[in-house]
């Protein structure tokens, strides 16, 4: 079974839902372009498996791609399982895991709804080594 890309999302501020988008542009060193979590620091993109989010709707929840904030929703990967360091390509980029999930210092509305939250424990972070776009269908290859 291969891996591949099911969604990009991007958002103009932190702290909201993401909103698939048909494709985005990944700048080196950088993240998304347009996206508010883009920068010079290690949580450049996240990435959240399908996977994760349909245990999510098993709960009951009405959720989809990008509502966990997450920039690229993947399928057929075991995200948290990649350990730091470790590369992937998908299409012309070239990204490193820098973080596997994250702190939530403010609990957010889905975690009230369900008592539970995917994103800190299964979701990863990587960091831009060479830009170039993304889009749904994209194969992701681990290096």
């Amino acid at each position: 079974m291969s891996a591949n890309v099911v969604a990009v999302c991007t958002s103009l501020a932190k702290g909201e839902r993401k909103t698939p988008v048909a494709e985005v542009l990944l700048k080196e060193q950088h993240g998304i372009e347009g996206d508010a979590h883009a920068g010079p620091w290690h949580r450049q993109v996240s990435l959240l498996a399908r996977e994760s989010i349909d245990k999510m709707k098993a709960m009951g929840l009405d959720v989809d791609c990008g509502d966990f904030a997450e920039n690229i929703t993947t399928s057929g990967i075991h995200l948290p399982a990649l350990p730091l360091g470790s590369r992937m390509r998908i299409g012309a980029t070239t990204l490193e895991v820098t973080q596997i999930g994250k702190e939530c210092h403010n609990r957010c509305a889905i975690f009230y709804q369900a008592g539970d939250c995917v994103m800190p424990k299964e979701g990863i972070f990587v960091k831009v080594l060479r830009g170039g776009r993304i889009a749904p269908g994209d194969e992701i290859e681990i290096l």
